[in-house]
């Protein structure tokens, strides 16, 4: 009887143990359940803000595209910035012809000499590191001994000078005997989309503006306190400035600023740089995208 009893309670001993042993099993999945919940809880607020601020870009984009298109190209603003609420969202847009910077493919060696001077590059090293950005893209014979070429490869260097033009500014990088600090000054005043000569003296920076050849201190204070009074033709900014290297016209690609702030509060901008296009179904085509919600960047399309 002692035995059968002592088999019972051992019976029961196990069962209990069963049951906390399920019990625990049970919890352990409720806790990874919620684990899972709320990360995708998470997940998806983080997702739906990514969402709304890159709808809200796009917005912005196409809003300021409306603006310049609308327009007849005779009188359309090479620079501006609007505001807009778009749904519960904000957004707010800077746009600027590339004109107001320094073409990389289409500027002549006193420019880019004259820009990395006003930059702080010495008089004498300026002349030698714009002949490095005139050799990169001047194009070769097939067949043709080029000493630029000969130089990358004394250095060691991996590749050739392109020989043909820069398809992005981000290019001056890889080109060989300019300094880094150098290139870094330089690149927020350079493009490689406006396809212009001139540059654009009504809305460049005062960095561009002192790179123009022949310009003295001088006269560039005058050209920048003229420019901002509305009553001054901006012809006369022209000859002002020296008239072959700088004109009042914009090109017809435009560099905008987008910044948003989605209903979350969240903020996030984009640099966005378009084409606008005369003809075809498209009203512009996008050349470069940086977005700094995530910091990923975009090369040209």
């Amino acid at each position: 009887m002692r035995h059968e009893i002592g088999a019972l309670r051992d019976r029961r001993g196990f069962i209990v143990v069963a049951v906390l042993w399920m019990l625990a099993a049970l919890a352990a999945l409720a806790l990874i359940y919620l684990t899972y919940v709320t990360n995708t809880a998470v997940t998806v607020a983080v997702n739906s803000d990514r969402l709304q601020a890159d709808a809200l870009v796009n917005a912005g984009l196409e809003l300021a595209a409306y603006r310049l298109t609308a327009q007849n190209e005779a009188v359309r603003p090479t620079s501006g910035t609007f505001n807009a609420r778009v749904g519960a969202g904000r957004v707010s847009v800077t746009f600027r012809s590339e004109a107001a910077r320094v073409d990389l493919n289409m500027a002549p060696k006193a420019v880019l000499a004259g820009l990395m001077t006003a930059l702080g590059v010495s008089a004498d090293n300026a002349p030698v590191y714009a002949d490095r950005i005139l050799a990169w893209r001047s194009s070769m014979e097939p067949g043709q001994d080029n000493p630029e070429d000969s130089y990358y490869r004394t250095l060691g260097a991996s590749y050739l000078p392109r020989h043909a033009p820069f398809p992005h500014s981000d290019e001056l990088w890889l080109v060989r005997g300019i300094p880094p600090a150098v290139v870094e000054r330089v690149l927020p005043f350079v493009t490689v989309f406006s396809n212009m000569r001139a540059v654009n003296v009504l809305d460049a920076a005062p960095q561009v503006v002192a790179a123009l050849p022949g310009m003295t201190p001088q006269t560039l204070q005058q050209l920048l306190r003229d420019r901002t009074d509305p009553n001054i033709d901006p012809r006369s900014l022209i000859t002002l400035a020296g008239g072959t290297n700088a004109t009042v016209e914009g090109s017809r690609a435009y560099r905008l600023t987008v910044a948003v702030e989605a209903p979350s509060r969240r903020q996030s901008s984009a640099e966005i740089v378009i084409l606008l296009l005369e003809s075809g179904d498209e009203p512009y085509r996008v050349l470069s995208w940086h977005n700094a919600f995530d910091g990923s960047a975009g090369k040209p399309l």
